[in-house]
């Protein structure tokens, strides 16, 4: 068998000068020398973010160390069966090696979630495109996918609008996603996604192509700096549609915000009661807002025209094939399986990890 463990152990050391681990140790002291001091607690959320700042520390070395005893086990094992020529050596090499990659691999991945908003909550987005009652039907089973998803994570969601489709499904949702790096697994589902399948609604049966647009906004609890300024957002009240039954209909509960100077649009609607309508969609509001003036700041213009192409052929980042035969493909990382009840079933988390270690 192909011997690994120089190519690993290389990847090892080049990822503890590229996470600075000796910085890392030094810094994890400092912190921890901080809270031995008498009036560490004076200022409770300092102290709190500096607590956070040492389990933040601990988890990149928890995760190194265990790399480095893998490496050792690997390193022990492979002398020993070069040496004795011991089959139970060679086999316990190749099980270290496997440990090996398996925790450079995370590593890797825990470096991707290490964004400055990764750790967000988030709000996330399905609009149907085009295709009409065929694509709203897709976004309606891409709403499922992420449901289960969701609670795969064991992620706390919330739709808090709800757009549906005229014959069926659902023309746009607006959700908020809670839990552990939301925004950052999630941000690698932003995208137009493309379902290949035989028609429920065609008396023909004939083979149908449909498109949906997923997106993801950071939603953050406390937004440091950015702050909203209340005379620049127009808010209009108007009547919710869809169900809810009559109270819906017949009172203004539902919420519109525009944001003037930039015209951005978010509203909500799920809710019978217009006060927690009003909480959403500033939410929803801020969120899209603050990610404008990022993109502008950052002079990310360019990449947020193409983020956003048209929701058709040729924009798809996943493919879902179910007619004529069984296939969900990724083309940004050319992932891919034939097991499409899995994916549609909220399994995710190839794909997500994939893109993320592609990235």
């Amino acid at each position: 068998m192909k011997d690994e463990i120089p190519g690993l152990q290389a990847k090892l050391k080049d990822l503890e000068g590229f996470l600075k681990i000796r910085d890392r140790i030094e810094k994890l002291a400092g912190l921890e020398k901080k809270t031995l001091a008498p009036s560490f607690w004076d200022d409770p959320r300092a102290a709190r973010e500096v607590l956070r700042e040492i389990e933040r520390e601990k988890g990149w070395l928890t995760l190194f160390t265990a790399s480095e005893k893998a490496l050792a086990d690997a390193l022990f094992y492979r002398e020993m069966a070069s040496q004795e020529n011991d089959a139970e050596a060679a086999r316990e090499r190749e099980k270290s090696a496997g440990r090996l990659a398996e925790s450079i691999e995370a590593l890797e991945l825990k470096k991707m979630l290490d964004g400055e908003d990764d750790a967000c909550d988030a709000i996330f987005e399905i609009h149907s495109g085009a295709g009409g009652t065929e694509s709203q039907d897709w976004a309606q089973m891409l709403l499922r996918m992420y449901t289960r998803y969701f609670e795969r994570k064991r992620y706390q969601n919330e739709i808090i609008d709800y757009l549906a489709g005229e014959e069926a499904g659902l023309k746009t949702v607006v959700l908020t996603v809670k839990g552990p790096n939301a925004f950052g697994y999630l941000k690698a589902e932003i995208g137009v996604h493309r379902l290949v399948r035989i028609s429920p609604f065609d008396a023909n049966a004939r083979r149908h192509t449909s498109f949906a647009s997923v997106s993801a906004l950071p939603l953050e609890t406390d937004s440091g700096d950015f702050v909203m300024n209340e005379a620049d957002i127009r808010v209009d009240t108007f009547r919710s549609g869809g169900a809810g039954g009559q109270h819906v209909n017949k009172t203004e509960s539902a919420v519109r915000m525009t944001h003037v100077p930039t015209g951005i649009v978010a509203q909500c609607q799920s809710e019978r009661s217009q006060m927690k309508n009003r909480d959403n969609c500033m939410k929803l509001l801020t969120a899209r807002v603050r990610s404008f003036v990022r993109e502008e700041e950052d002079k990310k213009r360019e990449a947020k025209a193409e983020k956003k192409k048209k929701i058709e052929w040729g924009s798809q980042i996943r493919s879902y094939v179910l007619h004529p035969y069984n296939l969900v493909k990724d083309h940004r990382t050319d992932f891919e399986t034939s097991n499409t009840a899995s994916v549609l079933d909220g399994d995710l988390d190839d794909f997500i990890r994939a893109y993320l270690l592609a990235k």
